[in-house]
């Protein structure tokens, strides 16, 4: 009986806390600049922690498997984790909130570098695959957490909100790679092989960004955006337009999105995979490797204000047909530059990340125009699901194709692809008119 009376207490306790936002506007405001706050600090870990696997995954594999053939299989290992991690962390977002799903998917991508660290130190290829398996979760939460910026945001500053959490995960995932050597330095130190070191980080920096969200995401935004939502469709009338257009223009604005972010999750991962092989193949030094993904990693993340405000300003759809041209000209400059020239490398890296991240931000803010907090979470989750199997495909096959061909065809290949972008995002314009 005195649970029974504690759980109403608590019941009524959180109603009645969410009842505060619901009826104002300024309470509402102020949340949202906290979470957005509290997104960004996560994000800075969070952003360090992925950068592990983008700069030696495949090194580490090379090491431990001894051929190029499987470089591959890093990515596409922990990008099915990803995919696996995206559908649990939105369904759980949907459920019981953005913090404990978050927190959740961080802090097991923390247990899965540690996995990897364990790995290499006993060359151990089962717990490899199996840890880079479990640490594909930090990836997936990390790309997730952008969404939790959005859920009180403004319709018209959405695209501003994701630019703003992404931003800030330039300063881990730039850092990242930079730290390569000296994290190999410090895991020699440990006797464990110099390749694991950013494994290390990793952990410590998902771990992290988990505790932040678990501790100082309170409210829950996107909680509070249900409880405004529902206050919201008390009106009859509203509510049936609410149905209708989730019936019509919704499942089409999500197609949209979905589209335009697999296709340029598939040509970003595949080419960044075998770039670190392809420079170690022509001599170039970890640190060389680290400075030209650690700039494509900047390019992903640190232009994303000034993305968000065009895709606001101009629109989703042109910023979507950007992103098409600009990997195109990445896989084209990739393609012909010698393999000997850092300057060039460095271009066609930072294009492929420019690309991705005018693709991903216009994706997002199709998906977030065409849902509604009583399914938003879940859908991004499925969406993110995609996103990271297509990823997986990528880096899967990028390998073999590289073994079988070249590292130009490859990126030839991933530039001709993105152009696939113009005729989907141009064709329903010309449906609907």
């Amino acid at each position: 009986m005195n649970t029974e009376i504690d759980a109403n207490a608590s019941t009524k306790g959180t109603s009645s806390r969410l009842e505060q936002y619901v009826q104002s506007p300024e309470e509402q405001q102020r949340l949202y600049r906290r979470s957005l706050f509290v997104v960004v600090l996560s994000q800075m870990f969070g952003g360090a922690g992925l950068a592990a696997g983008i700069t030696v995954g495949a090194l580490l594999a090379q090491e431990m498997l001894g051929a190029d053939s499987f470089t591959g299989v890093p990515t596409a290992l922990f990008t099915f984790g990803s995919a696996a991690a995206a559908w649990i962390v939105g369904r759980l977002s949907q459920r019981f909130g953005r913090r404990l799903g978050l927190a959740a998917g961080f802090l097991t991508g923390g247990l899965g570098a540690i996995g990897v660290v364990l790995a290499a130190l006993t060359t151990n290829l089962p717990l490899l695959f199996i840890s880079l398996f479990i640490y594909g979760a930090g990836t997936a939460t990390n790309l997730q957490a952008r969404y939790a910026g959005t859920d009180l945001a403004d319709s018209k500053k959405r695209a501003t909100a994701v630019s703003i959490a992404m931003v800030a995960t330039t300063f881990g995932a730039v850092a990242g790679p930079n730290l390569v050597e000296p994290m190999g330095r410090f895991a020699a130190m440990l006797g464990v092989p110099a390749l694991a070191g950013p494994f290390i980080l990793a952990a410590a920096a998902y771990i992290v960004a988990g505790l932040v969200f678990l501790i100082f995401l309170r409210p829950d935004p996107l909680l509070v955006a249900k409880a405004i939502a529902e206050h919201q469709s008390v009106n009859k009338l509203q509510q049936s337009q609410e149905k209708l257009s989730a019936t019509s223009v919704n499942k089409h604005g999500i197609a949209i999105g979905a589209i335009i972010m697999i296709l340029t999750q598939i040509v970003m991962v595949a080419v960044m995979t075998m770039t670190p092989v392809h420079m170690k193949h022509h001599g170039h030094a970890l640190g060389q490797i680290g400075l030209v993904i650690g700039i494509h990693v900047g390019a992903m993340y640190l232009p994303s204000l000034v993305t968000g405000l065009l895709v606001d300003k101009i629109g989703r759809r042109a910023m979507a047909i950007a992103a098409g041209v600009t990997l195109l000209l990445a896989g084209i400059l990739a393609a012909i530059a010698p393999a000997q020239s850092m300057i060039l490398l460095i271009i066609a890296l930072a294009l492929l990340g420019l690309g991705w991240n005018f693709g991903l931000i216009s994706g997002t803010a199709f998906v977030v125009d065409a849902t509604t907090p009583s399914n938003r979470a879940k859908v991004q989750g499925s969406v993110d699901v995609l996103i990271a199997l297509a990823g997986a495909s990528g880096g899967a096959l990028s390998g073999m194709v590289v073994a079988h061909s070249s590292y130009s065809i490859l990126s030839l290949a991933g530039g001709i692809l993105a152009l696939l972008l113009v005729p989907v995002l141009l064709w329903p314009r010309s449906q609907r008119s």
